[in-house]
């Protein structure tokens, strides 16, 4: 992809970009889900979640501009446990290749879990072709937040 964003390429995540994850999905929760709880998670504690747990539990892709990790996508089956992007590039395209890149690993289709309040993200999730398919009231999740679970 070639934009005002310079291009953008999508490639498999490596063991060294585990802090660049770790930072865009931390900023991109404080920026984009202002409901949620203040991060008690340190940096250095997100890091090590992306390389022992995310990384051990999901296929994982990262969306390069250059050498910097601007964005990234986690698949477990055909569950799409996390699309996380800086800020700063929504609404840009870059949400889209992740996705286009985790759809191909996913051939049966996809399926996620999204707060109800994260109109952001529904409303992408929705012109991709996902529909509702079940909710909750958050008592499964961390953040005990009424969640959606969508599927293509």
């Amino acid at each position: 992809m070639t934009n005002d964003l310079g291009a953008v390429r999508i490639r498999a995540a490596q063991p060294a970009d585990a802090a660049s994850v770790a930072a865009v999905h931390m900023a991109s929760r404080s920026a984009t889900m202002p409901y949620l709880p203040p991060q008690r998670r340190t940096h250095e504690e997100v890091t090590r979640w992306v390389g022992e747990v995310l990384t051990a539990e999901c296929r994982v892709w990262v969306a390069v501009r250059g050498d910097e990790v601007v964005g990234y996508a986690a698949l477990a089956g055909d569950l799409l446990e996390c699309l996380y992007l800086r800020p700063d590039l929504l609404r840009r395209g870059v949400g889209t290749l992740l996705l286009e890149e985790v759809a191909r690993h996913s051939p049966t289709g996809l399926r996620l879990h999204v707060f109800a309040q994260n109109d952001g993200a529904r409303a992408f999730y929705r012109r991709h072709g996902f529909v509702v398919v079940d909710t909750d009231d958050g008592s499964g999740n961390m953040e005990n937040l009424p969640e959606l679970t969508l599927r293509r």
